[in-house]
Formats: structure tokens, C-alpha cells, sequence
């Protein structure tokens, strides 16, 4: 589920937030990155389980309309197309999902129901809801269409529940994107009639839980060396305008080229070119560029480019 360059982001922040702080200790900081990860595993769970908890609101609306005392005949016999969605019935009926969020405690929904009302209140006034429950046809396909839909259209740019996910955990707003994405790989592979099905792995392998924790150990405890690396390489710039973060970044590459001897010089670069675009200044990348790829032509012709097997320089 964490790309590589996610958790490039991830290690970014937490070299960033150490340089901040006060104490030399790397063990809270390591701790708040590995909480971080984690934490996003959690968001995953949180927004796949956030279409059950709407669905169960939408049976409990649809219950109390049934029960009132002037009820009209539409209000007594509603449409329970939606309430039946075979889709949402999968996720509720999964084992795995809900011992996972059993086992992390993940009570969001209950404890704070108003959200889930919010986002239930935003389907129900959508034309696509509407369009869904006017149409008489009921396949899986057309179950699993619609709940896509009021994900990518309702759901995920719903202001109030980046509000909401902001106030809990400081670092889910960065992560929701991928997580979105994740969300919708999810729905996309649940098969009609399949029980169980499989939720990907927080880490792809322990390579990857690995080259999380060695990148930030490694980026900290060489700083000053790979800080000596920089300089001479930027005669425009003095230490005190580079921008924090894309020092930060320019670290982080310059520990790959030399600490990590089986990650492609062009990987490394273009990984970090890419993280600089989405979170540094509008001239980071360029910046970052230019001397990375001085970097790497004096490490070659001196032959220092610690690199092993074929392609990787």
C-alpha cells in the first residue's frame, strides 16, 4: 500500500521535525514516523468502514420515516436499493475489516456519528444518489458503480471531513490522497458473492518497513558529512537561503547515492524531483536537480558511486 515515495515523504518529515527540535534523542521522532505510517493504515480502514456506517445511518433514517404517525404511502414503502447495496454489504460482512478495526480500536464513526451524518445528508442530496434509487435495474455492477461514484464525487472532497480528519491526526491530510486511491483499488477488486476478500498489506514487504527506518537513521546520523557533500555545488546560494526542506531532500538523496547501493541513481532522483514539486518551492525541483546530477558526475569520475548490479548507475 506505501510506495516508496511515500514513505520518502514520511522519512521528510520526520528528518524535518528532528532538525526542529530541541533534543539529539532520534528514538521520538523514529517513534513518530513508524506512528505515522501507521496511522495511515488506520485512515484506510477508517474510510472503507466510513460507507458502512453511512449505510447503516440510511437504514435507521429509513426506519424512523416508516414509523411516522402521518407517514405517506411513498414514506411507508421507500426504495431500499440503496440500504441493499450488495457492494457495502460486502465490506460489512468481511471478517478481516472488522477485526482489523476491532483490534486498532478505530471507533471514529461511533464516537463522532455527526460526520457520518454529514456525509450521509451529501449522498442522499446528490443527483447521483437520486439517479441511482429513479432506476429499476439492480446488478452488482450497477451496486458497485454508484458507490464509486459517491466516493470520487461526494465523499473524498467533502470539506467538512477534511476538517474532521485534519483535527484528529495532523498528517492524514497528506496521506488521503493515496488513501483514496487505495480506497478505490479496494472496491474495484471486490467480487459478487465473496466473502473475505483481501486488504493489501500497510508495507509491501519488510524490504520496504526497512528502507523506511534506514533512510531516516541513516539521513540523521550522517548529516554533517552528506552536508559537506553540498557545498561548493551551489555558488548562488548561501546554507542560510537554501530552504530548509529542500536541504532536507537534498540529504535524503545524497544518503541514497552513498548508504543504499541497490537504488538506481535516476530512481533516486526522480523520486525526489517529484517530492520536492508536491511539497518544497516552485524552484526546488530545478534547484534540487542541478546539483544532484553535479553530484553524480563527480561521484563517477571519481568512482565513489556506491552502486552494485547492473543499470543502476
Amino acid at each position: 500500500m506505501l510506495t516508496r515515495r511515500h514513505i520518502r515523504v514520511k522519512v521528510m518529515q520526520s528528518v524535518y521535525a528532528f532538525q526542529r527540535a530541541a533534543s539529539d534523542d532520534l528514538k521520538p521522532q523514529e517513534k513518530f514516523l513508524t506512528a505515522s505510517m501507521d496511522h495511515m493504515y488506520d485512515l484506510y480502514l477508517l474510510m472503507l468502514n466510513l460507507l458502512v456506517e453511512v449505510n447503516s445511518v440510511a437504514e435507521s433514517q429509513l426506519e424512523k420515516i416508516q414509523k411516522k404517525y402521518t407517514a405517506t404511502e411513498e414514506e411507508k414503502n421507500p426504495s431500499r436499493k440503496f440500504i441493499e447495496n450488495e457492494l457495502v454489504a460486502a465490506l460489512h460482512n468481511d471478517s478481516n475489516l472488522m477485526q482489523l478495526l476491532e483490534d486498532r480500536k478505530l471507533r471514529n464513526w461511533k464516537d463522532d456519528d455527526e460526520y457520518v451524518r454529514i456525509i450521509y445528508d451529501a449522498i442522499i442530496e446528490s443527483d447521483l444518489y437520486k439517479s441511482y434509487l429513479k432506476d429499476e435495474n439492480q446488478s452488482y455492477k450497477d451496486d458497485r458503480n454508484i458507490i464509486l461514484d459517491l466516493y470520487k464525487e461526494v465523499i473524498a472532497p467533502n470539506d467538512k471531513l477534511y476538517d474532521y480528519l485534519e483535527d484528529k491526526k495532523l498528517t492524514w491530510l497528506d496521506d488521503l490522497p493515496l488513501v483514496n486511491t487505495m480506497v478505490l483499488k479496494t472496491l474495484r477488486k471486490i467480487e459478487e458473492g465473496k466473502e473475505d476478500f483481501r486488504l493489501p498489506k500497510l508495507f509491501k514487504d519488510d524490504d520496504d518497513r526497512k528502507f523506511a527506518i534506514d533512510l531516516f537513521r541513516k539521513t540523521i546520523l550522517n548529516e554533517e558529512s552528506l552536508g559537506k557533500e553540498i557545498e561548493g555545488k551551489t555558488p548562488n546560494w548561501d546554507k542560510e537561503r537554501i530552504a530548509q526542506l529542500d536541504a532536507v531532500l537534498l540529504r535524503m538523496a545524497i544518503c541514497e547515492f552513498t548508504k543504499f547501493p541497490s537504488i538506481p541513481v535516476k530512481v533516486t532522483i526522480n523520486e525526489y524531483l517529484e517530492v520536492a514539486k508536491e511539497y518544497s518551492t516552485p524552484k526546488s525541483s530545478v534547484f534540487i536537480n542541478g546539483i544532484l546530477d553535479k553530484l553524480v558526475k563527480e561521484y563517477q569520475q571519481k568512482g565513489t558511486l556506491n552502486k552494485v548490479g547492473r543499470g543502476l548507475m
